[in-house]
């Protein structure tokens, strides 16, 4: 179990703004250093290296960081398999953002970058909708691995972005669910802002999670080693200001999961905010809430599955990824658990790093019949539960 600190302030510095003295408020002992990397079989998936998740807030600007992260263990591959687009739900989001995007900076036969770029699904998607042309670097893309009409416009590199990839800044840069794997956060950010240099006509569109939705819901599934950077609006905004861009727009999207901001490379009075962003006290505020309430939502879930392991009842987790692999290890209860299944294919067969389980197909419930399915992220609920009709499975879904 997690121990609960309070807050106790430690010489740091902050990789968002540079102050240097951080306060501690949240701890998690030896949790995997990776969730989705794959492994071959049990004994390595057990075996996996573990560290340590100390979050500590900046008190001068609101950023979230875990102290103990240490990017040795940055080992971003092909066999990281954090690919999304096998969900329906997921696949009409990423559309519908897609042509936003497009409509509104009027993508048409444009050069996009996108840093970070998974396995290549959402540059794929701009690039076929606006008829672009496309530049994807990410270490763990998989070239061909999504098959599309645009495939031809669009060049992956399997590599981690730096100033040497300057010359890819294009007309557009978009970012997905990459800064928060980052620590030094406004190191990357001006590395980006120095390439653009003086093309003021870039624009540029980041999305992570935000993390006031994790502080509020004590969504402790949703802190794990490889997120080693926290944002919330008016910390993710004061990054971009202070990095030489203007945000033109910040907001939430995605049942309110995510957090997605717009900027051009224009330095503006850095007083200017948006509505939705909140000072560093409010910040705090979120924190003081949060450790005050996590140790019950530790307990209740710690409780829940050890009565119906004892009652004898068949409980699956669905969604096999980072959630999942947070939500046992940090409750310790891996062995309350017997299966765990997920829609990626390119996961099936596989073993869970520090958890070990084998990670099984939807089909697998046919025959199993679970009593209780635990769903790690509540907007796949409905879909899920199509699946599992289709399939003449009845068992009860519980989301986090």
């Amino acid at each position: 179990m997690p121990e609960r600190t309070g807050l106790r302030a430690i010489a740091h510095t902050c990789p968002n703004c540079g102050h240097g003295e951080l306060s501690v408020f949240y701890e998690v002992k030896q949790v995997p250093v990776h969730s989705c990397l794959m492994m071959p079989n049990p004994e390595e998936a057990k075996a996996f290296p573990c560290g340590d998740v100390s979050l500590a807030v900046c008190l001068h600007c609101g950023f979230i960081t875990n102290t103990k992260f240490d990017a040795h263990w940055s080992a971003y591959a092909p066999n990281y398999e954090d690919q999304q687009s096998f969900s329906p739900t997921f696949n009409q989001f990423a559309r519908e953002l897609a042509q936003r995007l497009i409509d509104k900076y009027d993508l048409h036969n444009k050069d996009i970058l996108e840093i970070g770029c998974s396995k290549g699904d959402f540059l794929l998607l701009l690039c076929e909708l606006g008829n672009n042309r496309g530049v994807g670097i990410d270490p763990s893309v998989v070239p061909q691995r999504v098959q599309s009409e645009a495939a031809d416009r669009v060049t992956f590199i399997q590599d981690y972005y730096s100033e040497a990839h300057a010359q890819y800044v294009g007309d557009f840069i978009c970012c997905r669910h990459t800064l928060e794997h980052i620590q030094p956060t406004q190191e990357f950010l001006k590395t980006i802002r120095a390439s653009i240099g003086d093309r003021l006509h870039v624009n540029v569109f980041f999305e992570i999670p935000d993390t006031i939705r994790v502080l509020q819901e004590q969504a402790f599934e949703d802190i794990y080693y490889e997120h080693c950077s926290y944002f919330t609006p008016g910390s993710l905004a004061r990054l971009f200001r202070s990095c030489g861009f203007e945000v033109t727009d910040v907001y939430f999207g995605y049942g309110d999961q995510y957090l997605l901001i717009e900027a051009k490379p224009v330095a503006v009075d850095a007083a200017i905010v948006h509505t939705i962003e909140e000072t560093p006290a409010q910040t705090l505020a979120y924190v003081t809430q949060f450790t005050q309430q996590i140790e019950a939502k530790l307990a209740y879930w710690e409780q829940h599955l050890t009565q119906m392991q004892a009652a004898g009842k068949k409980v699956v987790v669905w969604g096999s990824g980072s959630k999942c692999v947070a939500f046992l290890t940090t409750l310790n209860t891996i062995d309350k658990i017997q299966h765990v299944v997920d829609i990626n294919p390119h996961r099936h067969g596989r073993f869970i790093p520090g958890v070990g389980k084998q990670i099984q197909s939807p089909e697998f419930l046919k025959d199993y019949q679970p009593d209780e399915i635990i769903v790690m992220n509540a907007i796949y609920c409905s879909e899920i539960q199509k699946m599992l009709d289709d399939m003449g499975v009845i068992a009860k879904l519980v989301a986090l």
